[in-house]
């Protein structure tokens, strides 16, 4: 994690006599304590070129090579604005992994020897393995590819200035310390890029939390093989010689090689993808993402498609892959079925599905660097499901591909109702932008934009969690859900429409929002609704749910009790119970507590001791109170607070 205390100042670049002596025990202190901080500072700076994986490796061997091996003068520090003292040792080690990281950026000259720092590292070393950060958002792909076009002096001024919050004079002192010739320069070619410097801070930056992926398995079978043939060969031809018949025996009934395998080369094979009617859903007994047709401007470009087929497969160093949990991101078995290949915004595009999950391989219009390559499970997706999938996201704004059963798309602002929906055109089931959630912050939610389909009569709503496919909204009690449609069912999800950012990136299949129950307040308040989401998954566990609670006038609700890969307000246990402290207008406390419409009695105990008949509690309390729900159902079943 990263280390929060407030980075101490660079020194001048010019030391004096009165410099402090750091020696090499404070200096690996300040290394060891703020370890992750200056990996992270030497992987931005370091060239993009490099790749992600030996970007990595190498910022972890220049940070751990910052320790000096001796009693070490380290210039000056000023002291931070707040008046806190500063650590000589980190400023010490700041400045040799700034200095090594752009002296790694340097080119290679004919004549003269290369630095340490220019080579590739000799520890810490994985063998068999491709070490990565975790992929971030569109905006952190963004703020990537305007960085690798700084120069090195150009991308350290930024990230000193985002990642160390460091003024523009301690960032010249730094710079000219580190050896960069015109730190002014570099300032004014950092100023080029948008400050976003809280996504430095995002896992796309942090070398300390990685994936691991195999290395190109053929290639390294290839120089394994290579590398032996020598020293192997008369071995191999001495035991050939001694053996009877044809030597060595056959393999039995094992396959040919991967390279040689049918079904893995059909599933590489352009081709051969399945490519289905565009009238096959109107007869089909199924109407899933199986009958979708392909389409898209880009259907008969095999160069791409064999070029997101081979992706598919066997990924490279600089290919960002990402993926819902529970989803693997293994190649194709066999030849899968092409949803869509064509040209979105800035990329091109292609979607992929392979009966278990659907795939999108994304590369710029002019060439392959900072291709993308993502997962979603979709495995038992319904019509209801499999309505839509991402395109792209660009400048906030999301673009789908639709259902061929789709007639109409809409774009409307979940958190406010009354407002109507804005008519999206679609264009060969491709819709035109609409405003996209997924980068917003919590606790600034101020809006949130969901995409509204019609399918024939069924209206239905869906929004962007951050993931390939949209998730679908539902309201009502579980076991009787219905899509998230009406004037009803809008005033239901309204003041809970900001609690989805809580369950992005999870694999979210479809969000059910359900009233259960109505409370009066005491001091004459009027009534609190309380509400539970619940939060279903594509691979069926880890379901998120949420019990809320909103007082007249509140513009939110305020969530009272949430729990994971629980059966309460499911389909499996329609039921739950929930509480919250609560403070009245005349300054009394009082514990609140509503279940189901089913619930016959509902007891408090430990903190606050009460209990009362049917599904509603109220008890007076004291601030800071806590108690341990206990419910009765009709039936005569106990069930338990959410928690």
């Amino acid at each position: 994690m990263q280390s929060q205390d407030v980075a101490p100042r660079p020194a001048p670049s010019s030391a004096s006599s009165a410099d402090p002596v750091v020696d090499v025990e404070q200096a690996e202190a300040a290394l060891v304590e703020h370890y992750p901080r200056l990996v992270r500072l030497a992987y931005l700076v370091l060239p993009p070129r490099l790749g992600r994986s030996r970007r990595v490796l190498t910022a972890h061997a220049l940070t751990q090579r910052a320790l000096p091996r001796n009693r070490t003068t380290t210039p000056v520090i000023p002291a931070q604005s707040t008046g806190r003292g500063v650590d000589p040792g980190y400023a010490l080690v700041r400045l040799r992994v700034v200095r090594t990281a752009l002296e790694a950026g340097l080119p290679l000259r004919r004549l003269a020897w290369p630095k340490r720092s220019q080579l590739p590292p000799l520890l810490p070393q994985v063998r068999g393995l491709k070490l990565f950060p975790r992929s971030g958002g569109a905006d952190e792909l963004a703020l990537d590819q305007r960085l690798s076009a700084l120069s090195a002096p150009g991308r350290a001024a930024y990230v000193l200035r985002g990642l160390e919050k460091l003024p523009d004079d301690d960032v010249r002192q730094l710079l000219g310390a580190a050896g960069v010739a015109d730190a002014d320069a570099a300032l004014r070619e950092a100023d080029e890029v948008a400050g976003q410097y809280a996504l430095l801070g995002s896992p796309e930056f942090d070398p300390c939390s990685l994936q691991a992926r195999p290395t190109d398995l053929m290639r390294r079978r290839q120089h394994t093989k290579a590398a032996l043939a020598a020293g192997a060969a008369l071995a191999v031809c001495g035991a050939l010689l001694g053996l009877p018949g044809e030597g060595w025996g056959p393999d039995g009934a094992a396959a040919p090689p991967y390279a040689r395998n049918p079904a893995a080369e059909a599933a590489l094979d352009p081709g051969r993808l399945t490519k289905v009617a565009a009238a096959a859903w109107e007869t089909s007994a199924r109407t899933d993402f199986s009958v979708w047709p392909a389409r898209g401007d880009l259907t008969g470009d095999e160069e791409l498609l064999r070029r997101a087929l081979a992706v598919w497969a066997r990924p490279g160093e600089e290919v960002g892959v990402s993926a819902t949990p529970g989803t693997p991101t293994g190649g194709p078995s066999g030849p899968p079925q092409l949803l869509y290949a064509g040209t979105v915004d800035s990329a091109r595009v292609v979607i992929l599905h392979d009966g278990l999950r659907i795939a999108r391989y994304a590369e710029p219009k002019d060439g392959t660097a900072g291709a993308a390559l993502d997962f979603a499970r979709t495995d038992g997706a319904g019509r209801a499901e499999a309505n839509a999938v991402v395109l792209g996201r660009a400048d906030g704004n999301v673009r789908y591909l639709t259902a061929p059963w789709v007639t109409k798309a809409a774009g409307r602002d979940l958190t406010d109702p009354d407002a109507g929906a804005r008519d999206l055109t679609l264009t060969d089931g491709v819709t035109s932008p609409v405003g996209s959630p997924v980068q917003q912050q919590s606790g600034a939610c101020a809006s949130w934009h969901v995409l509204e389909l019609t399918d024939g009569s069924d209206t239905r709503l869906v929004t962007d969690l951050g993931e390939l496919v949209p998730a679908r909204l539902t309201t009502g009690r579980p076991g009787s859900a219905k899509d998230a449609s009406g004037a009803e069912a809008l005033g239901t999800w309204a003041p809970y429409a900001c609690s989805l950012g809580a369950v992005r990136g999870q694999g979210v299949r479809s969000v059910n929002a359900w009233q259960f129950a109505t409370q009066p307040l005491p001091d004459s308040s009027g009534s609190a609704a309380w509400v539970c989401t619940r939060a279903e998954t594509w691979r069926g566990d880890g379901a998120r749910v949420m019990a809320q609670f909103r007082t007249p006038g509140g513009a939110q609700g305020a969530v009272a009790a949430k729990a994971q890969g629980v059966p309460a307000c499911g389909e499996r246990d329609p039921h739950v119970l929930a509480g919250v402290l609560w403070k009245s207008e005349g300054g009394h406390w009082y514990l609140l507590a509503a279940g189901g419409r089913d619930t016959k009695s509902v007891e408090a105990t430990g903190g606050i001791s009460d209990s009362a008949d049917g599904n509603l509690l109220t008890a007076k309390a004291e601030q800071g109170a806590q108690a341990e729900l206990k419910g009765t159902l009709e039936n005569g079943r106990k069930i338990g607070g959410l928690r």
